[in-house]
């Protein structure tokens, strides 16, 4: 079989990948699999979601190069569980195997199938449980009557009806208060300020000033 190697070392500081490729070199050997390319992140961290040589390894997948993976463990691949699934279901639809030395893992297996499929749903457990907590404290934020969403922007409507009255744009007053002219617009409008004109629909609002 055509094969990809890939290996990680997150510093330049001691860490060598020659053991890692050594035992995939050997692993590969034994099994009678061509190496097609070494694929190898020198002091990059896992928590990194840009690797070059990953993001070329995947590149490649996707133009046929090889028809299995091989790498040292998974920590080594991928940064989460979510990010190694995403990575198996992009192979698997590709057609190419996955192999993991130290977990013993091999997609071409039946037992390799299996755990991936284990993986699977853990993942979907995970994302499901997130999901369920999210949605108590949103519950819990209203029980207690918290308001949820964005904060409100304050707008100061003396300032407003004063930069108005002297003939300020909207664009201007929005920009002077820290918000924008709709908003600015807005703040006027609900107050009855006066008759405005929308900046950003030109729809006219009468109303009249009054003394604050």
């Amino acid at each position: 079989m055509r094969t990809a190697i890939y290996a990680r070392v997150s510093t330049n500081n001691g860490q060598d990948p020659e053991m890692q490729l050594r035992e995939l070199r050997e692993y590969c050997q034994r099994r009678g699999w061509e190496i097609i390319q070494e694929y190898v992140d020198v002091g990059i961290s896992g928590t990194k979601e840009k690797r070059p040589q990953l993001d070329k390894l995947l590149a490649d997948a996707h133009r046929r190069y090889f028809d299995v993976v091989v790498v040292w463990r998974f920590d080594r691949f991928a940064r989460s569980v979510s990010h190694l699934l995403r990575a198996l279901e992009n192979f698997r639809s590709l057609g190419i195997e996955f192999v993991s030395l130290s977990e013993q893992v091999d997609t071409s297996t039946p037992t390799g199938k299996m755990i991936f499929t284990v993986l699977g749903a853990v993942a979907e457990l995970e994302r499901s449980l997130i999901v369920e907590r999210v949605r108590a404290g949103l519950r819990n934020a209203r029980a207690k009557g918290k308001r949820l969403g964005r904060p409100r922007k304050v707008t100061n409507q003396d300032v407003i009806g004063r930069m108005r009255s002297q003939g300020a744009s909207w664009r201007a007053i929005g920009k002077a208060i820290g918000v924008s002219p709709a908003t600015a617009w807005g703040a006027a409008a609900k107050a009855g300020k006066a008759r405005l004109i929308n900046p950003t629909a030109g729809t006219a609002v009468s109303g009249s000033f009054y003394a604050s």
